[in-house]
């Protein structure tokens, strides 16, 4: 996929925009239904749905399938499976030549103790080595509550005593992020999934301490998330009391995200390099005609990325730089979001400098595709050609106050009162281009130092049961008796409510 212009002239740049998934599971997975084996789920991802990199997710658990799903004749840990099938299917496909020009990985979903998920990827200085394998089945030893008799006796004995005992303490999951950041400081990561589905998981105090540990391992938050079938949108299906109103989806976006002026906008208030994405979490659509999860990698969330993207340590490496917008269902497909001031111009994931009360000046441009892969009748292959149309497109700023310290009242800040829609573009702002792209722009007078990020939807600002005076409100659980019309219901309600994300461009103002 190649849409280098979506971010204006580049030809400069050494990069390109790609899109892809870090976070889809197979039927090595203890929670698939047995129906995804992993060359099923790379054919949807690459030929299916086009995408260009995928990092495979299945849980750090014991499993009990093989990539291609013959059971195993006794359950073993995950890092063991990854080494045995899936790490050598993967290079067996890329070898023949099918996928090769894709960048694929082994990552794992771990069970972080007393928060949720959290997927970690290893990468070491050569991804899916030997050496990258065993450094996964030590984290799976180390930081999990499997028994010791699971792993080789040598590995047992080289690598010590197990780091926790209960598992259950977020004490225990900081040994492991400091282990991670010891072992792999270049070469790992560990992404915050679904941080809101279950109530009390986190306290931004504790995303702080992550980011402060290792904040090169430590920098991404799932905000869009997947499981998007499910008929509790994402699968927050905590009990539908106002106090559980934060563990609800908004617009399909986490709480966590998607309130304007709350915990991701308090941790970029502090200038944290943190960026949001959007997932999958594929573990199949629907199951026995009874069941509903999620979308295929690709057909609905998709991370556009840019960057000098080669195999999985670049990728990396373009993630930590947060050249990024997230997107579901499709509703834009190219984001030229820049300010552009004196000294040159800050994109997404970057830094400009600028002098007090100079002019910035705030381009949006963006492209949607002809149509998405909303189908009336899930699952028919017949998609209704149904073009994505923004409504409108949200620039929001936000001062940045600098860092919060640990033992201090505002480690606990988990707002960021200052944060605010400052323009509103809508069809009378942009016009179409030369290129496709319907284009705007804004001046505005640098002041504080701040950032600046959009979100765009096709709602209008004041929706029943959807949008109150432009910002998301809680997602309704979708019910019915009559499965196949539950499934249609969910995959409508769905795509009738579409948002796009991107990360922030800071401003670094100078006194005058």
């Amino acid at each position: 996929m190649d849409v280098q212009v979506a971010d204006g002239p580049a030809a400069a740049e050494a990069g390109r925009w790609t899109v892809g998934d870090l976070h889809v599971h197979t039927w090595q997975s203890d929670d698939t239904q047995q129906i995804s084996t992993l060359d099923q789920v790379l054919a949807k991802a690459f030929d299916r749905f086009g995408l260009d990199w995928v990092a495979i997710s299945d849980h750090l658990r014991l499993s009990s399938y093989d990539n291609a799903g013959n059971k195993l004749p006794a359950q073993i840990p995950f890092s063991e499976g990854m080494a045995k099938y899936q790490v050598p299917r993967i290079k067996a496909l890329q070898a023949g030549g099918k996928y090769a020009d894709k960048t694929i990985f082994a990552s794992a979903e771990w069970d972080m103790p007393a928060h949720d998920h959290g997927n970690v990827g290893i990468l070491t200085d050569s991804p899916m080595s030997d050496a990258a394998l065993k450094a996964v089945s030590q984290f799976e030893y180390l930081f999990t509550n499997r028994d010791a008799a699971l792993f080789p006796a040598a590995d047992v004995a080289a690598w010590g005593p197990k780091a926790g005992t209960g598992y259950n303490t977020h004490a225990e999951t900081m040994q492991a992020v400091a282990w991670l950041k010891k072992n792999y400081p270049a070469t790992s990561y560990l992404q915050i999934n679904h941080p809101s589905r279950n109530p009390g998981k986190y306290t931004i105090a504790q995303l702080r301490e992550m980011n402060d540990l290792a904040p090169d391992i430590v920098f991404s938050l799932e905000g869009m998330v997947g499981n998007q079938m499910e008929p509790d949108r994402g699968g927050y299906n905590s009990a539908y009391l106002d106090a559980n109103l934060p563990s609800r989806t908004y617009g399909g976006v986490d709480y966590l995200v998607a309130k304007l002026g709350g915990t991701w906008d308090a941790l970029l208030s502090e200038g944290r390099r943190i960026w949001n994405v959007a997932d999958s979490d594929y573990h199949f659509t629907t199951s026995q005609g009874l069941y509903s999860s999620g979308y295929a990698p690709g057909e609905y969330a998709k991370n556009h990325l840019f960057g000098d993207i080669k195999d999985p340590k670049s990728l990396l490496a373009a993630m930590r730089a947060g050249r990024l917008f997230a997107v579901n269902g499709d509703l834009i497909d190219a984001l030229d979001f820049r300010v552009e001031g004196s000294k040159g111009a800050g994109r997404m994931g970057s830094e400009l400098a600028a002098a007090a009360g100079e002019e910035l000046r705030i381009t949006v441009r963006f492209r949607s595709p002809e149509r998405n892969n909303f189908e009336y009748q899930l699952g028919s292959g017949l998609y209704a050609n149904v073009k994505p149309v923004v409504d409108h497109i949200d620039l929001i700023a936000g001062d940045v106050t600098g860092r919060e310290q640990p033992g201090t009242p505002g480690y606990d800040r988990a707002t960021n009162p200052s944060t605010r829609v400052v323009k509103r573009f809508t069809r009378a702002d942009w016009k179409l281009d030369a290129e496709g792209y319907y284009a705007a722009s804004f001046t505005v007078k640098a002041g504080a130092n701040q950032y600046f990020r959009l979100r765009g939807t096709n709602l209008g600002t004041d929706v029943p049961g959807e949008t109150a005076n432009g910002e998301p409100l809680p997602d309704a659980r979708t019910e019915g008796n009559d499965n196949v019309a539950r499934f249609n219901a969910i995959n409508a309600r769905n795509y009738a409510d579409l948002w796009f994300y991107s990360n922030p461009v800071f401003v670094k103002v100078a006194a005058k």
